[in-house]
C-alpha cells in the first residue's frame, strides 16, 4: 500500500471510530425526551447548517458545481444518507437492535457487489476473506448469538434497506468525487440531506435543545460524529477502491462496543471479544 493509500485508510478509519462514539450523544439525546426520528433531524439539518455557514465564510467555490453531478447529491444525501437512516431506525422499531446493526453491516457486501458491477474492481481473494470476517465479526460484536433476539420479516427489510442505502454512498460518491472535491461533495450531500429532513420536522419536540447540556450533546453529534467522519470518509473514498473503504469502516461497531464498556460500563463477553478480533483481522488484510 503507498503512502497515498495508507493516509486514506488512515482517514476511513479515523471516520469510522467518530462514527463509533456516536452513542455518546445519543443517549443523552434519547433520555431528553429526543426520539431517534428527531435525531435523525439534527443530525442532517444541523450538519448542513454548520457546514453552509463554514463554507460561506471559508471557501465559497464548494457551492458551484455543474448541474449534471447534482443527482450524484442527491444520491448521497437523500438516497443514501436520510433514507438509510429511516430505514435502520425502523428495523431498531420492530427487531432487536443486534439485529439492525448487523443488517446495516452487510453494507459492504452491496459495496463490493456493486463496485465489481459498475467498475470491474477486482473481488480479489483477501477482500472477499476480510468482508467475511468483518460481517462474522460484527455479528458477534452487535450479540447476534444473544438469546431471546425479535426478528421479523418486515424489521429484516428495513434492516437490509438500511445496509443496502449505507452502502449507495460509497456508489454515488465515487461518481461525485469524479466531477468534485471530497469537501464539495460532503457539502452538498448535507445540502439534500439537511434539505429533506425537514419532512420529519417536529418542531414542538425540539424544545429540549433549550437545555444546555442536550445542545451540547447535539452539537457533538454533528461535529464529531456527522461532519467529521463524512469529511474523512469522502476524502478517503477519493483514494481507494469503494470496496475497501466500505470494509474498513466496519471498525465502526467495535468501536461502539468499546464505548459501551470504557464510558458506560456495559459487560462484554467472549464472543465480543472474539467479534472485535475478526474486524480488526478483516481490516488488517485490506492494509
Amino acid at each position: 500500500m503507498s503512502g497515498t493509500e495508507q493516509r486514506a485508510a488512515l482517514s476511513i478509519l479515523s471516520a469510522a471510530a467518530l462514527w463509533g462514539i456516536i452513542g455518546l450523544w445519543n443517549r443523552r439525546l434519547l433520555s431528553a425526551g429526543l426520539s431517534p426520528t428527531d435525531i435523525v433531524v439534527i443530525r442532517n439539518f444541523g450538519g448542513m447548517v454548520l457546514l453552509s455557514g463554514l463554507f460561506l465564510f471559508r471557501d465559497r467555490s464548494v457551492f458551484r458545481v455543474k448541474p449534471a453531478v447534482l443527482p450524484y447529491f442527491f444520491g448521497t444525501g437523500v438516497v443514501s444518507v436520510l433514507f438509510f437512516t429511516v430505514c435502520y431506525f425502523s428495523c431498531q422499531k420492530i427487531c432487536s437492535l443486534s439485529v439492525a446493526s448487523v443488517l446495516l453491516y452487510t453494507a459492504p457486501s452491496f459495496v463490493v457487489a456493486l463496485s465489481a458491477l459498475l467498475w470491474k474492481e477486482p473481488v480479489t481473494r483477501p477482500k472477499t476473506l476480510a468482508l467475511a470476517l468483518t460481517l462474522c465479526g460484527c455479528a458477534l460484536v452487535c450479540g447476534l448469538t444473544a438469546d431471546g433476539l425479535t426478528v421479523t420479516a418486515a424489521g429484516v427489510l428495513y434492516g437490509l434497506g438500511a445496509g443496502f442505502f449505507y452502502a449507495l454512498y460509497s456508489i454515488f460518491g465515487r461518481y461525485a468525487l469524479a466531477s468534485a472535491s471530497s469537501m464539495t461533495v460532503t457539502v452538498w450531500t448535507f445540502l439534500f440531506a439537511g434539505s429533506a429532513s425537514l419532512f420529519l420536522l417536529r418542531p414542538a419536540r425540539m424544545a429540549a435543545l433549550r437545555s444546555p447540556p442536550v445542545l451540547a450533546a447535539a452539537l457533538g453529534l454533528v461535529v464529531f460524529s456527522t461532519l467529521l467522519p463524512y469529511l474523512l470518509y469522502t476524502a478517503g473514498l477519493a483514494r481507494v477502491e469503494a470496496g475497501h473503504a466500505s470494509i474498513m469502516a466496519s471498525l465502526e461497531p467495535v468501536v461502539a462496543s468499546l464505548t459501551g464498556v470504557l464510558v458506560f460500563h456495559e459487560t462484554m463477553g467472549w464472543t465480543g471479544v472474539l467479534g472485535i478480533a475478526l474486524v480488526l483481522a478483516g481490516v488488517y488484510i485490506l492494509r
